[in-house]
């Protein structure tokens, strides 16, 4: 076979790359462009570049939402939060008690009084060993024995403390922390339950939200990271609306939804949980667009002054789109190479 590309070939190749190629440097340039108002008060309709944008469900979601568990078997013997609640990271949020352990400490404590008297005789022995040693009243096997015994009493009483601070330790755990600063979502027991190590006493969702958007596979290709995102002033009651970014698209689809996590500031306001409306880009298209100067409403009907090609001036019925940056769009009543004017104050 010859590697020689025919004329037609090549062209038919050629023309796509230098489009796309072409594509790449005018959008960016178009979506920029806005109208603005011109010093004569006239303005040639020309079409430009748009973003659409489609509206989603997002939901808030905490990117980490960690339990509270209890560390010792026991009884809740109380419970210091509620759902809703805001806590700091290592603030006690219930705690768990076990009379056993409370027994088992009175048990040591008798147990190490006991030994502190004998070690104390066991020292006095000693001692009164080590003075008559060198007069030859006692042999020094009489000595090794009360060296021995007061050895063995220390250690016992060594061995009891260490055992009962072990216990004051566990009981200490008792106390229920939370694991970091965020809000309490859940209270899943009561006081009262019983509950053994590594039960979920509270689950608390880190402060860091997010929201999880769900978006129709066939839109999918519009969407990348970085991508703006808008939250409806509808949505937050204030009239004025809130933009964030998209930071992470997840490869896997489900049910026909691709999803992905924006960041939006002030999401602390929201429930973890929480369904709202987002605006996100969904492609790039012609629009006849005019700066909003242009149109008078007048009985529910918006007009504008069309200039004639003899100068004069007459109003013309059009229907507006959707407000964007660069202007309003207008759906109808207007084609590209009109001139409007600027209509009377």
């Amino acid at each position: 076979m010859s590697s020689v590309i025919s004329r037609p070939a090549f062209r038919h190749w050629l023309w796509p790359c230098l489009l796309s190629i072409l594509s790449l440097l005018i959008v960016p340039a178009a979506l920029a462009a806005t109208p603005s108002l011109p010093e004569s008060g006239q303005f040639p309709v020309t079409k430009v570049l748009i973003q659409d944008e489609k509206s989603v469900f997002a939901t808030v979601e905490s990117l980490k939402v960690i339990p509270a568990r209890v560390r010792i078997s026991g009884t809740v013997a109380e419970i210091q939060v509620e759902e809703g609640d805001l806590v700091e990271g290592g603030q006690v949020i219930g705690n768990v008690g076990d009379e056993k352990l409370a027994l088992q400490i009175l048990s040591l404590e008798s147990r190490i009084t006991g030994l502190e008297a004998q070690r104390a005789q066991a020292g006095k022995d000693l001692k009164r060993i080590e003075q008559l040693l060198p007069s030859g009243a006692v042999s020094q096997a009489g000595f090794d024995t009360a060296r021995t015994a007061f050895e063995v009493a220390d250690n016992a009483l060594k061995a009891a403390t260490a055992e009962r601070d072990v216990i004051r330790r566990q009981l200490g755990e008792g106390a229920v922390l939370a694991p970091v600063s965020g809000r309490v979502l859940n209270v899943p027991i009561t006081a009262g339950t019983v509950v053994m190590p590594g039960e979920v006493l509270a689950v608390v969702a880190e402060e860091d939200y997010v929201l999880r958007l769900e978006i129709p596979e066939r839109h999918a290709g519009y969407m990348k990271v970085g991508d703006p995102v808008r939250i409806d002033s509808a949505e937050l009651g204030t009239g004025v609306a809130i933009e964030g970014k998209i930071t992470r698209i997840y490869p896997q689809i489900k049910e026909g939804r691709v999803f992905a996590d924006a960041r939006v500031e002030g999401l602390g306001n929201y429930f973890v949980g929480q369904r709202i409306g987002v605006w996100i880009p969904a492609g790039v298209r012609e629009a006849l667009v005019i700066p909003p100067e242009f149109i008078v409403t007048r009985g529910g009907i918006d007009f504008v002054r069309l200039m004639a090609p003899g100068g004069e001036t007459m109003e013309v019925a059009v229907q507006r789109g959707h407000s964007t940056s660069q202007g309003v769009e207008i759906l109808s009543g207007l084609r590209e190479g009109d001139n409007l004017k600027l209509p009377s104050p």
